[in-house]
């Protein structure tokens, strides 16, 4: 073999080997964007089959540029209940705001036995049951009515789908408080047990962490059902996730309602997209009550207007009084319980 066939053969060796890494690479592109456009429309089908409107909203914000809220309802509707449609009632209740400004989060978890004015029954009432009077549209008004800001979009879920979408994502990580031993989601005594500590939990483990009421009070079940919605979020938002997320949308079948549309949810994740957003979670403070026989929880009326204002700021409905010392939010809240007693 001569010097120069040499050169032309070493020559086209290069040659092929460019084009395949560059074949590889188109049909590596190719197949990603194909998988890419697969799970869009694989969302798209899920949020439409999804979707219904509750008539609350009213007017539409845009969750790209607006700041908005989000209610997230879980109920029981399983058929070991064998519960009507009248007879279905929340079993968590969480309110997330967004502000888009500061890129942050709050959540505000409502106790199920929470006593507060359900606009569709005209009386007070647990806010537990204003799910069974008109679905969702009771709970959002009562939910606007206590807290005084309005609800944008809602996000209803069955157990199952909180089971199912949980395992998609292949568990979550969350901080068991103790060790419990709680039934399942079929209603099968004993059938979780969970220890104390750092724990990565399926579906089934995280829905008894979420509903346990035996161990504490509905405070802290409250604060654990933060807790779980926060892994979901990060879980969600992870790297290696996007691959789950056509399991997801599939998991999430007839078992979720929401008002958002697919382009809404699109918006969420743009929202998320440089890291996950700063969450703060708030508690509404109150005490138990069985005055009339029957059990409530009975919120305290200056930490509620707290609550209150500082959704309001973070809303945007209001000056931010974030920066406030405690004296003068204190004074603020007593200017506005004088300013209620004299209208009344």
């Amino acid at each position: 073999m001569n010097r120069k066939h040499y050169r032309k053969t070493k020559s086209d060796r290069k040659r092929t080997i460019i084009k395949v890494i560059l074949t590889l690479v188109v049909s590596l592109l190719i197949c990603v964007s194909a998988y890419g456009i697969y799970l869009v429309k694989q969302a798209e089908l899920a949020v439409n089959s999804a979707y219904e409107s509750t008539g609350n909203v009213d007017e539409p914000v845009e969750p790209l540029t607006d700041n908005i809220s989000i209610l997230f309802i879980g109920v029981d509707d399983s058929q070991e209940r064998n519960q009507s449609d009248d007879n279905i009632r929340s079993d968590a209740l969480v309110l997330a705001t967004l502000n888009n400004q500061d890129k942050s989060i709050k959540l505000v978890s409502i106790p199920r036995d929470t006593y507060t004015y359900i606009p569709d029954s005209g009386k007070e009432d647990k806010i537990t049951h204003a799910y069974a009077l008109n679905g969702p549209s009771s709970t959002i008004e009562s939910v606007e009515g206590l807290l005084e800001v309005p609800v944008n979009y809602y996000l209803r879920m069955n157990f199952d789908a909180f089971i199912d979408v949980i395992d998609a994502l292949g568990g979550i990580k969350v901080e068991v408080p103790y060790d419990i031993t709680e039934q399942d989601e079929n209603d099968s005594q004993d059938a979780i047990e969970l220890k104390e500590g750092i724990q990565f939990l399926n579906g089934s483990e995280a829905l008894a962490l979420a509903r346990t009421r035996h161990y504490d009070n509905d405070i802290e079940r409250g604060k654990r059902q933060q807790m779980i919605l926060e892994s979901i979020m990060n879980r969600a938002l992870s790297v290696g996730s996007i691959t789950k997320y056509g399991d997801v949308f599939e998991a999430v079948g007839d078992n979720m309602k929401t008002n958002m549309r697919f382009e809404d949810m699109r918006a969420l994740f743009e929202y998320a997209k440089n890291g996950k957003p700063d969450v703060e979670t708030i508690t509404l403070d109150g005490y138990d009550d069985m005055s009339t026989g029957i059990y409530y929880w009975k919120l305290k009326e200056e930490s509620l207007m707290e609550i209150q204002d500082v959704l309001q700021s973070h809303l945007g409905l209001k000056p931010d009084t974030s920066n406030l010392t405690t004296n003068e939010i204190e004074q603020n809240v007593a200017r506005d319980l004088a300013e209620d007693d004299t209208s009344q």
